[in-house]
């Protein structure tokens, strides 16, 4: 391998000058490395005297060289031939088990054009950038500034990941059974199966995590996040996360308000209420049967009525926020790559009649019935098995207190508990099973964009996470009508998750990096001869954001659904996202690997699942408001039919949605100032191609 400070004094003076805030930080990153065993590069302004390492690709412990060598050679040529057109050392030797990639000044800009991202035009507006008018951008010759790190290090895997082998070939150093590439076939998920790849991960820069964790969870501060930090280093997805979970948590505050003023405030009811039973076949409301201290009739209502309205407002405030965001980062205008599938779409060669490329195809019709006639069917299944497992909860429910009734023993009552944990052990393991299938059957249907995936991985999951969740509460309010017992069980539900949440995400990661992680870390300081970029292989990679988004659309669930039941609720998610935040900045940043992240302009589907709880919430609170016993007792002293009640609560619930719709269209979901920006960036975007065409 050629040096790159080789090639010459010519070159030298193209040199593109790292900025000064970040020049300490690139000089850590690469003092464990050589630098003359990087790649060298054939485009004089992109040589560089400091070569960034970005991206470590851990290999099998037997790698033989030549494949080694092999796939060096396909990082560093160009497109044009083949390769990903990037920069590639070797780690310690050619024998090693590492290639360390970075990524030289043009290949960063034209993938900086393909991906649709904005950048700082010379008049301060964000632009679309365009590789042609490269120079009137601010800051394009200093990578460090023009780019953030999470953006250098996500170009680097959408080049590996969209490298295809260009014609039928054998790979060198594999065994035949398992080395042959067939013409346009991905050729980092074909190492990946033959085992020759075993990872592909991003490095952490020790000082901008040093200085991001100081300004981030390390201080006093209980408010606020650098979220543009955040996003900086570790991207759009996680920085769009911890900006809705900051956003999110400001939000609770005046819920729990409302929520405190009408649990200890507010006159209840009084022991003398009870709660009025309906008579069999009637429809007509009689009788007071049993205590209740529920809040009294207008606190019902008030608390109903605020938590349809906060969850419309929510979710329409929080699409400006994003909005907001998406402008500031660069994400307005972000373009799915269509000239390449996505590296899991597979099909049978063919000329693409959009692209004009051989590539795999994979006929729409086909991918449909998979849908129609076994992903359907089989998450119905699934969903049936939630509801199979309530109905045996609530059997072996009844079952075991009617034997607790007729001997009365400690054993029986022991035994009062079986069903409970019986139940929380069906649901988590019929929960693992489904997630498996999710991943599989989403694989199976094939799908060419990795958008088109993601969203179809993410609603099969949110199918079952809400039946899940929510069945067991929807069973007891409106099957049973018990709403005492509702009230108890979410009070439990809160409480307990929040105990095991607060154990398994603050606890436990704190004593495993304080008292397990310690000795491997101070051997790492004390000993100059360990290799830093070797030793982040030892972290686990990092599981995602899917089960944290999961937590917040459970705790916007509880909160907009059930909250006029228990007021409380706003208060105790509160207490819990307060540490939340923390908990998810201090995981992130020390016990995982550093994640690659997509630019992406918002959060996705999630956004939807949100406003599709928030619209059900309408429903659930209105009908939950029929039957509090505060409301029947009021509505039978005056004098209210029970079939008068249904109807009117039906007309409320058509009014409150028909309210929430005018909401919702009466409020922008961007800013005006944001929508003359994104306007202002397609006219650039339209005028920059016709000019291209000229």
């Amino acid at each position: 391998m050629t040096s790159l400070g080789d090639k010459g004094e010519g070159h030298r003076e193209t040199t593109a000058l790292l900025g000064n805030e970040d020049e300490g930080s690139v000089q850590t990153q690469t003092k464990v490395l050589n630098q003359g065993s990087w790649t060298q590069v054939s485009c004089p302004c992109c040589v560089s005297e400091q070569v960034e390492p970005l991206v470590l690709i851990q290999l099998s412990d037997n790698i033989q060289p030549v494949t080694k060598r092999w796939l060096i050679s396909l990082i560093e040529v160009s497109e044009r031939d083949g390769g990903a057109a990037l920069l590639a050392h070797p780690g310690e030797d050619e024998c090693g088990d590492v290639i360390v990639v970075s990524a030289p000044r043009c290949t960063l800009l034209r993938a900086t054009e393909d991906l649709g991202l904005c950048k700082k035009y010379h008049n301060g507006d964000m632009v679309a950038f365009s590789y042609n008018d490269r120079d009137n951008f601010s800051n394009v010759d200093d990578m460090q500034e023009f780019l953030t790190l999470a953006e250098r290090q996500y170009i680097v895997k959408y080049e590996l990941d969209f490298l295809r082998a260009q014609k039928g070939q054998k790979i060198p150093g594999v065994p035949e059974s398992q080395g042959v590439l067939k013409a346009r076939e991905n050729i980092c998920q074909k190492l990946e199966k033959a085992g020759v790849i075993k990872d592909i991960f991003p490095l952490h820069d020790k000082q901008r995590l040093t200085d991001l964790c100081r300004n981030w969870y390390s201080g006093k501060q209980i408010w606020g996040q650098p979220l543009d930090s955040i996003q900086a280093y570790f991207g759009g997805t996680v920085g769009f996360y911890f900006s809705f979970l900051d956003f999110y948590t400001w939000a609770l505050v005046p819920p729990a308000i409302l929520g405190l003023v009408l649990t200890f405030l507010l006159p209840r009811g009084g022991s003398g209420a009870g709660v009025v039973k309906e008579q069999a076949g009637e429809g007509v409301m009689e009788g007071v049967v049993e205590v209740d201290d529920s809040p009294s009739v207008s606190g019902h209502m008030v608390q109903a009525v605020f938590s349809m309205l906060w969850s419309t407002l929510v979710m329409e405030f929080w699409k400006r926020r994003s909005s907001s965001l998406s402008h500031r980062w660069g994400l307005l205008h972000l373009a799915e790559r269509f000239a390449e599938p996505r590296p899991g779409f597979h099909g049978t060669l063919g000329i693409n009649p959009v692209t004009g490329r051989l590539e795999p195809l994979f006929p729409e019709w086909q991918r449909q019935l998979r849908v129609g006639l076994v992903s359907v069917p089989l998450v119905g299944f699934f969903l049936g098995m939630v509801v199979l497992g309530m109905t045996g909860f609530y059997h072996g429910e009844a079952l075991a207190q009617g034997f607790h009734q007729d001997s009365g023993s400690l054993f029986s009552g022991a035994l009062l508990y079986l069903p409970s944990v019986a139940h929380i052990v069906y649901t988590n393991m019929l929960g693992n099973v489904y997630r498996t299938v999710a991943m599989q059957l989403t694989e199976w249907e094939n799908h060419r964009e990795e958008s088109s995936f993601q969203n179809h991985h993410t609603t099969k999951v949110l199918l079952f996470t809400f039946f899940n969740y929510f069945a067991v509460l929807f069973h007891i309010a409106f099957y049973k009508q018990d709403l005492p017992l509702l009230r108890k069980r979410l009070a439990s539900l809160l409480i307990v998750t929040q105990l095991v949440n607060q154990c398994t995400e603050v606890v436990v990661p704190f004593i495993v990096d304080r008292f397990f992680s310690a000795p491997q870390k101070k051997q790492q300081e004390d000993d100059p001869d360990v290799d830093k970029l070797r030793a982040q292989r030892s972290l686990p990679p990092f599981p995602g954001l899917f089960a944290e988004y999961i937590e917040l659309l459970v705790q916007f669930g509880y909160l907009s659904l059930f909250s006029c039941v228990y007021p409380l609720t706003a208060v105790l998610l509160l207490l819990n996202n307060v540490t939340e935040i923390r908990a998810d900045a201090y995981k992130i940043c020390k016990l995982f690997r550093k994640p690659f992240s997509a630019p992406v302009s918002n959060i996705g589907v999630w956004q939807t699942a949100f406003e599709v709880l928030g619209f059900v919430s309408v429903m659930s609170n209105c009908w939950l408001l029929l039957l509090s016993p505060r409301v029947r007792e009021f509505c039978l002293e005056g004098g209210i039919s029970g079939r008068n009640i249904i109807l009117f609560a039906i007309l409320i619930e058509h009014v409150l949605i028909l309210v929430k719709m005018i909401l919702a269209f009466m409020i922008p979901d961007e800013p005006d100032w944001v929508r003359i920006k994104r306007e202002q960036i397609e006219f650039h975007s339209m005028q920059a191609l016709g000019q291209q065409k000229l």
